[in-house]
């Protein structure tokens, strides 16, 4: 099975853009997908692909009730059917509080006597395990948010492997090094290799500076088999919208743009790309 996080230090980058796009092509591959949202912004992947899910409702069963160990129902319960092909476990206003809750379990446990089998960063990769879920995807996406924090610790002890949307800038080059010593750290943790599947430069430009960056990540050992030029208005028509992409350019541009139908390919290519990696 291949699992991922979409994951970038820096916002804007297009990450939960780029991730529905990414998720939406493997489905689009035959593969049985499954997004899951940890993001607790509005504009979240959730917001995105216009689901409509209880995420103000506190009495909804959501999924930081299964990590504190307060479900209301079974997991299975909380995924969502899209329009796009693909499952999707929703995002929920809970998750602005997780970090706390995460303690507050974690405690509870110790005063229990039972804190040695509860690690409030790998609560998730627990959860899945417990439910039948991941035997029936072949790909299992997560997008938390664009924070280091409980969210994203869990999104990476539950997948491993990481997919990261980059500007090829000064600031982008900082957000690199920074997850560098992220991965360090969360390798270190959970005792496991974390791996990157790809790197994906978003919004080059023709400056050298840019095509200076953009070596630099492949440098750097990132495989980065497709770069994205700046395509500021589709991806502003995507959130405008609500709807990834592709489905932006077949159902709300008056005709074929030849720049947006080659980034369409070039997710395609790179979703392939990912795939073929998974395997080896």
């Amino acid at each position: 099975m291949l699992t991922y996080t979409t994951y970038s230090e820096a916002g804007g980058v297009g990450k939960s853009t780029i991730g529905a796009a990414l998720i939406e092509s493997h489905a689009n591959h035959g593969l049985d997908v499954l997004a899951i949202d940890m993001d607790q912004q509005n504009g979240s992947l959730t917001y995105l692909l216009d689901v409509d899910a209880p995420r103000d409702d506190s009495q909804a069963d959501n999924i930081v009730r299964h990590l504190i160990d307060r479900p209301k129902g079974s997991f299975e319960d909380l995924i969502c059917e899209t329009e796009y092909g693909f499952d999707l476990i929703p995002s929920h206003n809970m998750l602005e509080n997780l970090e706390d809750l995460l303690n507050r379990a974690q405690q509870m446990a110790d005063d229990l006597g039972e804190g040695d089998d509860f690690d409030p960063y790998d609560r998730l990769r627990q959860v899945l395990l417990a439910s039948s879920v991941p035997q029936e995807y072949d790909v299992i996406v997560i997008d938390p948010p664009a924070t280091a924090g409980p969210h994203l610790y869990n999104a990476v002890s539950a997948t491993r492997s990481l997919v990261i949307p980059v500007e090829p800038t000064g600031k982008g080059m900082q957000s690199v090094l920074g997850l560098e010593e992220l991965v360090d750290g969360l390798e270190d943790r959970l005792e496991a290799e974390i791996g990157v599947l790809s790197a994906v430069p978003n919004g080059v430009g023709r400056t050298s500076d840019q095509e200076r960056y953009l070596m630099e990540i492949r440098d750097r050992g990132y495989p980065a088999p497709v770069a994205i030029r700046d395509r500021s208005s589709l991806f502003e028509g995507c959130w405008d919208q609500q709807c990834t992409p592709r489905r932006y350019v077949e159902d709300y541009r008056d005709r074929q743009r030849d720049h947006e139908m080659e980034t369409l390919e070039k997710i395609d290519q790179l979703t392939t790309e990912i795939e073929e990696v998974s395997e080896r």
